[in-house]
């Protein structure tokens, strides 16, 4: 004996299937037939951008592969830059224990706990500082207040 639930989840599962073979009669019905081989190809000009059309030969560069560079630069061929760095204090909060210094050579806005501090600092004070990394970033450690 059937109950009235099982008959109607029958028919859901029925519906299911007639709409999925509908619907994969559709696809096969709408499909493009395969492309031609010249079609499917694509290529890549001189800058690096895909394109239909072949590359013009004339404009064809030989590089050495010696030049190509692959990751990251190594350490050793870097520039040993000044760990210290000089800045402007751009924003602090003395209750909060936490600002921004505006690097000089960098303009970049890095920031600074008041664990980093060596002396008292308040904003548009003139201040030396190392940079270090953390999770977050950059942050400014050992800052000391420029005399003016």
């Amino acid at each position: 004996m059937e109950t009235f639930s099982k008959k109607e989840k029958e028919k859901l599962r029925q519906k299911k299937r007639k709409d999925k073979e509908e619907k994969r009669e559709e696809r096969k019905a709408t499909a493009k037939k395969g492309l031609s081989l010249e079609e499917m190809m694509v290529y890549v000009d001189e800058n690096g951008n895909i394109t239909s059309t072949p590359p013009d030969p004339k404009r064809r560069r030989d590089i050495n592969q010696e030049d190509i560079q692959i990751g990251v630069q190594r350490q050793e061929d870097r520039e040993a830059e000044d760990p210290i760095r000089q800045g402007v204090v751009t924003f602090f909060n003395a209750s909060k224990g936490y600002g921004f210094i505006r690097d000089l050579k960098s303009q970049e806005s890095i920031f600074v706990h008041m664990n980093g501090l060596v002396d008292a600092i308040t904003e548009k004070d003139k201040v030396t500082f190392e940079i270090t990394m953390t999770p977050k970033g950059a942050s400014a450690i050992g800052v000391k207040k420029v005399a003016a």
